[in-house]
C-alpha cells in the first residue's frame, strides 16, 4: 500500500519527521482485509475492510498485523492510539525501521 503525505487520514505527528498518524473507519467481518477508500466528511479517514469479526480485540489485531505488513515496518511500530472499541481509529505508526 502506498500512501501519499497530502491525504487528509495521514499526517506526520506533531514535531515529528518518523511518526505518522493514520484515522481509519473499520468494516470488521468483510470477506477479505483491504482498502475501501477515503470515507467521512472530506474524507478524512481510511476505510479499511477487515475480515475478522470485532470480537475480543480480533479486528484491532489484524488491523494493526495488515498496516505494518502494507506500510513496511515491524508490527511494534504501529500502535493503535484511540477508538479500542469503536470503527474509528487512530494509529501512531514509526517509519524509523521502514522495509523497502
Amino acid at each position: 500500500m502506498e500512501i501519499e503525505p497530502d491525504q487528509p487520514w495521514w499526517r506526520p505527528e506533531q514535531g515529528s519527521t518518523t511518526t505518522w498518524l493514520l484515522s481509519v473507519r473499520v468494516q470488521p467481518g468483510a470477506s477479505r482485509t483491504g482498502v475501501a477508500g477515503p470515507t467521512g466528511p472530506e474524507g478524512a479517514e481510511l476505510k479499511v475492510r477487515l475480515a475478522s469479526p470485532p470480537v475480543d480485540g480480533r479486528a484491532n489485531d489484524e488491523l494493526v498485523r495488515w498496516l505494518a505488513r502494507e506500510l513496511g515496518v515491524p508490527r511494534s511500530a504501529v500502535t493503535l492510539v484511540r477508538g479500542q472499541t469503536s470503527r474509528s481509529k487512530q494509529l501512531r505508526i514509526d517509519t524509523t525501521n521502514r522495509r523497502g
